[in-house]
Order: structure tokens, then sequence, then C-alpha cells
């Protein structure tokens, strides 16, 4: 009789047990419930990594486990942020908008209330007209329809032209980077319809929602990535599960091998790749909403590299190591760019960690990968060999 796929796959189950209680004790401490333990402030913060988390599950799986090093993931984060942070920015706008103009005698037509909204939205970078990809903006439906869509078709055309021509190696990584770099070079443009360097600001306040206090919707915000973080983990070990993760993995280590074995190698890694970008860009529109902004230096490759980082130092090809990676970075991240960890002061210089965060992360990710290639996930591993 064959063993259901948590029986075959137990870290899965640890995984969504620790998870589990880890969101239980953030909920019961947080502001929310009444505890105050834990600011809402950090709240956000936690519900963010959850949500880089996830995006960083997506990366391995690419990377860790296809051998597709992608410089691009993060775009597909930012273009799901972008996608709902559209619908955030309209609705709000619309709702100051009408209220303002409900003052006036004659009541005001739908046109100036639509030409009204967009002057608020785009006066800063002196447009008053919604361009074209604002168009499905004033639907929530539809924008979370495009957070699946627009990833998904993007990775899928770059795939299918990029894999068909056998790009492998250095070359396809310096191509997804070169994806990434135009990308954040258009949107850092004022007239690419998404308010240039502006970038969409103030998506934390939910339309609808003004009367909830920010702990409550933060709380939200979290349980959500939580969930999100819970489900995508499950996915993606069922996808690296049975025959399928068997030929994905084959593919990283010997490719010309499992073609010669008959396999459309190709469409394997077209699999892979569009459906991680379509997580990714998932992640986003959890991510900003909490973060309150986005803007296109998030999509700039500099950040996709960051997540190649967190994922190495978690160790690749673990899944559970790439969210390890990823938490641990991040929130160190937060404690020493937020002040939190005390200057050192030499004598003759005074190491600020503000400035210097950069070089122990790109320090770290050298040592790992010169003397631990399997990073904290080999810490795992071997007590798991213990315990057997």
């Amino acid at each position: 009789m064959r063993k259901s796929f948590f029986a075959e796959n137990p870290s899965v189950l640890w995984f969504l047990a620790c998870l589990g209680l880890f969101t239980f004790g953030v909920t019961v401490l947080a502001e929310a419930t009444g505890a105050g333990v834990i600011s809402t402030s950090f709240v956000k913060t936690l519900g963010k990594v959850l949500c880089l988390c996830l995006v960083a599950i997506a990366m391995d799986v690419v990377w860790g486990y296809c051998g597709i090093l992608s410089l691009g993931h993060f775009a597909f984060f930012g273009i799901g942020g972008y996608a709902v942070g559209m619908w955030l920015m309209y609705a709000r706008t619309e709702t100051i908008v009408t209220q303002n103009l409900a003052e006036r005698t004659i009541p005001p037509t739908p046109t100036e209330i639509n030409d009204a909204i967009a002057t608020q939205i785009f006066g800063v970078v002196g447009s008053t007209e919604f361009p074209l990809i604002w168009a499905f903006s004033h639907s929530l439906a539809l924008q979370l329809l495009l957070v699946v869509l627009v990833p998904g078709l993007l990775a899928l055309v770059f795939g299918w032209l990029a894999f068909r021509s056998r790009v492998t190696g250095v070359y396809l990584s310096i191509l997804t980077q070169a994806m990434t770099l135009a990308l954040a070079l258009y949107l850092f443009q004022n007239d690419s319809g998404l308010r240039g360097n502006n970038g969409l600001s103030g998506l934390q306040n939910i339309p609808g929602f003004e009367a909830v206090p920010q702990s409550v919707i933060s709380m939200a915000f979290f349980w959500a990535s939580a969930i999100a973080l819970g489900l995508g983990y499950v996915l993606f070990a069922r996808v690296l599960s049975g025959k399928m993760g068997s030929v994905i993995r084959a593919i990283r280590d010997d490719e010309a091998r499992v073609r010669f074995l008959g396999y459309h190698v190709e469409s394997y890694k077209l699999f892979i790749f569009t459906l991680t970008a379509v997580v990714a860009g998932i992640a986003g529109a959890l991510y900003y909403p909490q973060a309150g902004i986005i803007n296109p230096a998030e999509v700039a490759p500099i950040a996709s590299i960051y997540l190649a980082v967190w994922v190495a130092i978690g160790g690749r090809g673990r899944l559970y190591g790439a969210v390890i990676g990823t938490a641990f970075v991040s929130l160190l991240s937060s404690w020493f760019t937020g002040g939190g960890a005390p200057n050192i002061n030499l004598g003759f210089y005074t190491i600020q960690w503000t400035e210097w965060w950069l070089v122990l992360l790109g320090v770290s990710f050298l040592a790992v990968t010169l003397f631990f290639p399997g990073g904290i996930g080999m810490i795992f591993d071997k007590l798991k060999r213990n315990a057997s």
C-alpha cells in the first residue's frame, strides 16, 4: 500500500507545525489581541518576512532544484506588488475625491470623478490622464488576476525564448538580470504609467477598512502571509516529489543526459520557471500592502541578487533552508539597519552597522559559498542523520 504524501515527506508536516505554532504565538502576543508584547510595526515586519520566505522558496526551486540561477525573480515579486498596489491607490484616491466633490452644489459626473482621480494620482509626474495599463485598476478581482497572469506570462515568454535556444549557465543568469534591469529602467521613467521614481504609496490604507485599526489589519495580512507560505511550501514539495522531482533534479545535475534519455527538458524548465514566477508575484502582492510603498528600486537587479544570497546562506536544494536563510538574514538586516545593533568604537574608527551591514552580508555569503556550501540547512541535515 502506497504511503500518503505527508507520510513520505514528514519534513513538510514539521514545517507546517512550526509555522502554525509561530503564527499562533505572534497572534496571541500582538497588539490586536490586547497583549501588546509584539508591536504592530514588528507584526508587519514578520508578515513581510513570511512573504520573502515564500519568494525564497520559489527561488530555491528554480535554482537549488532545477539548476537555473535566475537573477530576475524579484522582478516578478515587484510586478505582483504593482498590480495590487494599482487597485489600492485607485480605490483610496476614489474615496477621497468622491468625498471632496460631494460638497459641490451640482453633483459631479463620472467623467469628472475619473479625471479628478487621475489628476490626484498622476499629477506628481505632470499627467492628468490614466495610462492604458490602469484600465482594470478599478476592479480588485481583475487586478488580483493580473497578479498571477502578468508574472506568469512574462516568465512563460522569456523562458520559452531562452530555453528553446538552450541558453544555460551564466549566460541564462545574465539574460534574467538584463530582463530585470530593463524592467527597472522602464519603471523609473515618469511616462511608464506607474509614477516613475515616486512609485505607489499609501498602500497600507485598505479601502473600506479605514475605521479598522492598523493593528488588526497588520494581523490579517500576517495570517494571509503565513497561509500563503504554508500552501506554497506544500505545493512545491508535491511538485518536487515523485517522478517530476527526480527529473527536475536530474536536469540540474546533468541536463544533456536527461535530454538523451528522451525527456523534453525545455518543458520541465519552462514549467518550473513559470510556476515560481507566479508564486513570486503572489508573494509580492501580499508584501507591499504591509510595506506601504513600492517603487522601481524594488525590482532592480540587486534585489534578486539578495534573494540568491538568502537562499545560499540557508542552503539551496532544501525548501526549509530557503525559509531559514531568508528569515535569519531578513530579521538580522532589520536589526542592523534599524539601529538595533550597537556601533563598535575601535578608537581610530567607529563601525556603524547601518553602513557596514551589506559588507557583513557579502562576507557571510563568501564564507558560506567557500566553506559551508550546504548553508544553515547542513545543521538540520546532520541532526537528521544522527537521529536516524
